[in-house]
């Protein structure tokens, strides 16, 4: 086990919640802004990035015959399952897996959405080049892709916010759909294709 992997094991045994992701207000509001920004009703099949503890993958669960939820914590990845058990979310996978090295299977014909939340900017600049290069191997055409993130410094941080999000709106046949920029965080979705109407 690695030290970034030791790193978020540790956060996750000592609490089941170790950014406050359900009690925060902010958490809570970002939360509901990027669900509020999906652009469909209903999607087939989502990869979540990042999943933590999975708070986000219930909400997903619910707009999605199928989550494949990630998180590099097997601790995180646990809790994930416990509660998509839990609220009876049955089209949840949750898979222990470190991005972009590991991947999880793609669908035929690929992901309808990919959500990546807070946890890009922990990839150095060869990481990031692999995780890009997954991500435009592994989305549908007219699939959904939206990226939110703190801009705000913290001492793990290996990508800056504005420089991430540029990197995948530059993805091979991206399409801007929305942008939501504040001092504290930035949401961008894109599609893969022209926008719909």
């Amino acid at each position: 086990m690695d030290a970034v992997v030791r790193h978020f094991e540790a956060l996750y045994r000592a609490s089941d919640d170790p950014w406050q992701v359900r009690s925060a207000w902010y958490e809570r509001r970002k939360r509901e802004l990027l669900l509020a920004c999906l652009g469909q009703a209903r999607y087939d099949h989502a990869l979540e990035a990042g999943c933590g503890s999975g708070d986000m993958t219930l909400r997903l669960a619910g707009r999605c015959r199928q989550v494949t939820a990630v998180d590099l914590s097997k601790t995180a990845v646990s809790l994930c399952r416990e509660q998509a058990q839990a609220h009876q979310a049955l089209g949840v996978q949750a898979l222990a897996l470190r991005l972009p090295d590991e991947w999880p299977a793609v669908p035929p014909g690929g992901f309808d959405l990919m959500v990546i939340s807070e946890m890009a900017y922990y990839l150095d600049d060869a990481a990031l080049a692999r995780f890009l290069a997954r991500i435009g191997a592994s989305l549908r055409p007219g699939a959904e892709l939206i990226a939110c993130h703190w801009r705000g410094p913290f001492s793990d941080r290996l990508q800056p916010t504005d420089t991430l999000h540029a990197a995948l709106a530059a993805l091979p046949g991206m399409t801007a759909l929305l942008a939501h920029h504040e001092p504290r965080f930035r949401l961008d979705a894109w599609t893969l294709g022209p926008a719909n109407g």
